[in-house]
């Protein structure tokens, strides 16, 4: 059986950023203080959502049986849901403006995890309040690169023998230093996001990485990760300078919610949504507010049709897509269904 609830902190981080998404694209407080404060949550739950891949994928090289395997699983549980939400408002942009030079330009951009270089299509969101096809996908492009250093990580931790620890420390204090300090040492546009990309998400991932390696203590004594993340986290918004806290004690919090005692609460029984949940959202967001629906419905009834339409979406693609692609031995399969026990989480 399931034994902890990494599936339903998935769900919840998936939520919080498609709630923030929603309030951004709708426009309905630009730049105030909910709009700023559901930023700060979603900026948490991505953070979350970096701490938990640290965790897990290290689990799944760990079990992986060579360097292929765990690449297969990776592309597997990944790239064919991602290559869906990429190639379906392509063909729309193409039926509704023929730019098929745009269109082109989008997919080779996007399939490659390089949004950045093409954000837009033509004939879409060119009036809305952003115009990103999916604004959602930049952390996609940081998890690709995290699964491409961490056999090299992993490797270079087990070279260190007794000093793991003190490589899990380099790593937690370059990713933060990068991340904090660039934009204040680059007097460029770009510095805040170049401060976001994977070597200034680096204390999440180690993170991660270090909570699979104490996994069993912390399924001991998850009052104690709870206590101890919450003090830091605490600390962490105190203060500016205590701000490289905030990944050790996330990573309390997270281990503190997974190992609890209590109900399970397994969020993946009818299938997997939050991964659909994620990368769905955005263009659903901005075609409902390019088609005026929000302007005619108000965002009471707005939000709640959202709601349906993503939840079906990722419904859909989970059927569809994400299970036929992944490994009859695969967690997320287990977890909607009953094929195995399980025993540790096995990402893939």
């Amino acid at each position: 059986m399931q034994t902890n609830r990494f599936d339903l902190l998935r769900l919840v981080f998936a939520s919080m950023v498609v709630v923030f998404h929603a309030v951004a694209l709708t426009a309905i407080d630009p730049r105030g203080p909910l709009e700023l404060w559901l930023g700060q949550g979603a900026e948490i739950a991505i953070q979350g959502f970096f701490i938990t891949s640290g965790a897990l994928v290290s689990g799944s090289l760990a079990r992986a049986q060579t360097l292929s395997d765990y690449a297969g699983k990776r592309v597997r549980r990944l790239y064919p849901a991602y290559a869906t939400i990429i190639l379906i408002p392509a063909v729309i942009s193409l039926l509704l403006s023929g730019d098929l030079a745009g269109v082109l330009a989008y997919l080779a951009a996007n399939l490659t995890f390089l949004n950045f270089l093409a954000p837009g299509l033509p004939g879409l969101f060119g009036a809305n309040r952003f115009t990103e096809v999916n604004g959602a996908l930049w952390t996609l492009k940081i998890e690709v690169m995290f699964y491409l250093v961490l056999p090299l990580i992993a490797f270079v931790l087990r070279r260190m023998g007794a000093l793991w620890w003190l490589g899990i420390a380099l790593l937690y204090a370059g990713g933060e230093a990068w991340r904090l300090a660039l934009p204040h040492l680059i007097d460029h546009p770009a510095a805040p996001t170049l401060a976001r990309q994977l070597p200034g998400q680096m204390a999440f991932f180690a993170s991660g990485i270090a909570l699979w390696q104490v996994w069993d203590i912390a399924k001991a004594r998850p009052s104690l990760f709870g206590l101890a993340g919450l003090v830091l986290v605490a600390a962490s918004f105190a203060h500016p300078v205590l701000a490289p806290l905030r990944a050790a004690g996330l990573t309390g919090l997270i281990a503190a919610v997974a190992f609890m005692p209590g109900p399970v609460l397994n969020a993946a029984r009818f299938g997997d949504v939050s991964y659909g949940l994620y990368i769905t959202h955005f263009p659903i967001l901005q075609a409902l507010v390019m088609l005026g629906v929000f302007a005619a419905l108000g965002p009471v009834a707005g939000f709640g049709l959202t709601g349906l339409i993503v939840f079906a979406a990722s419904l859909l693609l989970w059927h569809s897509v994400e299970k036929p692609a992944l490994r009859p031995s695969s967690h997320y399969r287990q977890a909607a269904g009953t094929e195995r026990p399980l025993k540790r989480q096995d990402t893939l």
